[in-house]
């Protein structure tokens, strides 16, 4: 039988504090102790040992959960925080070199049509490499299904402040819980055809608003579906 690992007490804090950020944030997140252990390739038991501190967190460990969890490592650990910024500090006369932070393999999602994204969040399993055109890579961690709309219009076109451009391409996470202010992809029941938004939340209304002021609100009735929120947006030029 192995050598039990000793746990400090201050790395039974963090693992303390990291296990209550993970149980706040996993269903909002649609994170899970198997979602982390296919991130890094281990099991589902490794990654609870981690959050139960029966295993002391390390760099990698720490990176990739704070990455799931959308949080910095120094929220549950500043220690491990402290260790990462050392290795961030190159000295003139003896440089390091720098620690490699593991990188996520971008995943692929499908590049829809404004009319094809009802059907696809119905039946997104259906839509395979032969079905659709186009398939963009993203390396943003997503809580659910998602997928790539090409803005055709410029009702997202702002003069100042946040502008989104026609012609540029937004990742939508269909798991992601909307909020005020959130920019959504909702389905109009009177075109069945996906329009990009923001999400304006007005006591029990709810309304989609363009930032382009000379679009007007829109308000949201029980026949306008919430499709999820956009998390990235990309601009190919070429």
């Amino acid at each position: 039988m192995g050598k039990k690992k000793v746990i400090t007490p201050a790395q039974a804090e963090d693992a303390k504090r990291l296990k209550d950020l993970y149980e706040a944030k996993k269903k909002r997140l649609g994170v899970t102790q198997q979602s982390i252990a296919d991130e890094l390739d281990i099991t589902q038991g490794a990654v609870a040992h981690y959050l139960n501190g029966r295993n002391p967190l390390n760099l990698v460990m720490a990176l990739t959960f704070a990455q799931q969890l959308q949080v910095s490592v120094e929220d549950f650990s500043p220690a491990l925080a402290q260790e990462l910024a050392n290795m961030a500090v190159v000295s003139a006369n003896e440089p390091i070199a720098p620690y490699i932070v593991p990188s996520i393999s971008a995943k692929k999602y499908p590049l829809l049509s404004r009319t094809q994204v009802s059907a696809w969040c119905d039946n997104p399993e259906f839509f395979t490499l032969e079905d659709v055109d186009r398939w963009l890579e993203s390396e943003t961690p997503v809580s659910g299904k998602a997928f790539w709309l090409q803005l055709d219009e410029d009702s997202m076109t702002a003069p100042t402040g946040l502008s989104i451009s026609e012609g540029t391409f937004v990742l939508c996470d269909t798991g992601r819980e909307p909020a005020n202010n959130s920019l959504v992809i909702a389905i109009l029941s009177n075109t069945r055809e996906a329009t990009f938004k923001k999400l304006v939340i007005d006591g029990s209304q709810m309304y989609l608003k363009g930032l382009n002021p000379l679009w007007p609100f829109n308000a949201v009735d029980k026949t306008c579906r919430i499709i999820g929120v956009v998390i990235e947006t990309k601009l190919i030029l070429v």
